[in-house]
């Protein structure tokens, strides 16, 4: 396990105080590998708090550029980085969040082609995305790789975090997309929601490779930012889901 020098002793007190993270956590932490898809208004707080927390290996996957209509809400960046690819923006301003991590930038989009392989070699996944397509692929190359996926979402004032660990997926509460997908670009957003789920995305992380608490696995929280309320979901498995179900995953052992 990874040893701590004194300086990541005090940079990291709060956290060892904890009895659910202490020092045994903390290590964890610095162990881990953490894939954030997506560094925009969802990915982009949860890689500041968890470069913060200590996590060890973060890696950005993001195939777009800093736009100015993305400073209202993407805390990541600055006017400076407009034009920059964000993985590369955002790489910069992690390196000087926590010196002690690693950062890996990979300035392309995640794809069925390159999905699987790269989140094989994390061990949680957040899915910041905002169009179906890139979800559908996060969620079926998670199930794949047999890693547990933190999907975050918002639009307008309203948003949602889910962990899901296998059946049911993210399949099983969207089917298919819909014909006319909200965007924030199509519907808008406040600002600071973007930070308030990111943050929810980023302590799922935690909790899931600290072993602290209780994940939202199977369940899903959703905020109300105008009326300041939220409530937590069940969400069920599909018997017919063509991803996780049982046929989905026998059909799967037949082609290989």
């Amino acid at each position: 396990m990874p040893h701590f020098s004194d300086a990541e002793v005090e940079r990291y007190a709060r956290h060892l105080v904890l009895s659910e993270v202490g020092g045994p956590g903390q290590q964890k932490l610095a162990a881990a590998r953490v894939l954030i898809v997506g560094a925009g208004g969802v990915g982009g707080p949860a890689a500041l708090y968890l470069a913060a927390a200590g996590v060890g290996n973060l890696t950005l996957v993001d195939d777009d550029a800093v736009s100015l209509s993305n400073l209202h809400r993407q805390i990541l960046f600055t006017d400076d980085d407009i034009g920059r690819p964000k993985v590369e923006a955002a790489a910069a301003r992690l390196s000087t969040t926590n010196p002690h991590i690693n950062i890996r930038a990979v300035a392309e989009r995640l794809t069925p082609a390159n999905a699987t392989s790269l989140i094989a070699e994390h061990d949680v996944v957040i899915d910041g995305t905002d169009d179906f397509g890139s979800r559908f692929t996060v969620n079926d190359a998670c199930l794949t790789a047999g890693k547990p996926l933190v999907s975050g979402a918002l639009g307008r004032w309203n948003g949602q975090v889910a962990v899901f660990t296998g059946a049911p997926c993210y399949r099983c509460l969207v089917p298919e997309a819909p014909p006319e997908a909200e965007t924030c670009a199509r519907v808008g957003v406040i600002g600071a929601l973007t930070g308030v789920i990111g943050s929810m995305a980023a302590l799922e992380a935690i909790k899931l490779i600290t072993g602290a608490g209780e994940p939202l696995t199977g369940r899903m929280m959703l905020y109300d930012g105008l009326t300041a309320t939220s409530r937590t979901v069940r969400i069920a498995a599909d018997p017919e889901c063509p991803t996780c179900s049982s046929q989905a995953k026998a059909r799967a052992s037949n082609a290989t």
